[in-house]
């Protein structure tokens, strides 16, 4: 295990009028490796809009700003990289487009997924989910075995995603992860994002800072 494991942050599926002063916030409150911004099914328009509004504000922080979903996009609107689903195009083709950019690839709980990834040229893999998540349909669950595999592996950072919380992602932490994807456990946080964010990095220190856990042998 390394000490690298870093925050991964997701905007909410739906952003409101003045948003922008909630990321401010949020970036405020501890160590931001990145934002992806994740607007599913919404129009073209919106989703330039609110780049052109949130992008400035992370890179200005040194917090990548990564596009969902469509890598022509990013690289139009100079995104530091985009992330893609496994039906989001051609993934060997947005690895030429955004080159000498960020690009991340969902391998879900997929060891085949992930080594195919690796070797068209991801800068990471994103496994999950690992809890319970009102984000999103779980369709794919991934297990602690997983992580540790290809931690141990693989030098290509993994994103683990997936219902991550403060009070649960130690283990996720200490199996090797290299970055935890989230969304409410910011968003929601009752004492807001700025408490959201402060209260995952303060729960990824004190996991790098515990005895590493066994990791179960055929997962969780």
């Amino acid at each position: 295990m390394d000490d690298r494991c870093r925050l991964y942050l997701i905007t909410p599926p739906r952003l409101d009028a003045g948003f922008e002063a909630r990321l401010e916030a949020a970036l405020e409150g501890g160590d931001v490796a990145c934002l992806q911004l994740r607007l599913k099914d919404a129009p073209r328009e919106e989703i330039i809009h609110w780049t052109r509004r949130l992008m400035p504000i992370a890179q200005a922080r040194d917090v990548a700003f990564l596009l969902n979903d469509d890598a022509p996009l990013a690289a139009e609107l100079g995104c530091d990289g985009a992330h893609l689903g496994q039906s989001d195009g051609d993934h060997a083709g947005a690895r030429t487009l955004l080159s000498g950019r960020i690009l991340g690839i969902t391998c879900h709980a997929s060891r085949h997924l992930a080594m195919t990834a690796g070797e068209m040229g991801a800068d990471y893999v994103a496994f999950g989910a690992f809890f319970p998540t009102s984000t999103k349909e779980t369709q794919h669950v991934a297990d602690l075995e997983l992580l540790s595999w290809w931690s141990s592996v693989m030098e290509i950072p993994a994103v683990a995603i997936g219902g991550i919380t403060a009070e649960n992602c130690a283990p996720l932490v200490q199996a090797g992860a290299d970055f935890l994807a989230v969304v409410g456990a910011v968003w929601n946080h009752p004492e807001g994002p700025a408490a959201g964010v402060a209260a995952m990095n303060a729960a990824i220190a004190a996991a790098l800072a515990a005895p590493r856990a066994e990791t179960p042998a055929h997962g969780t």
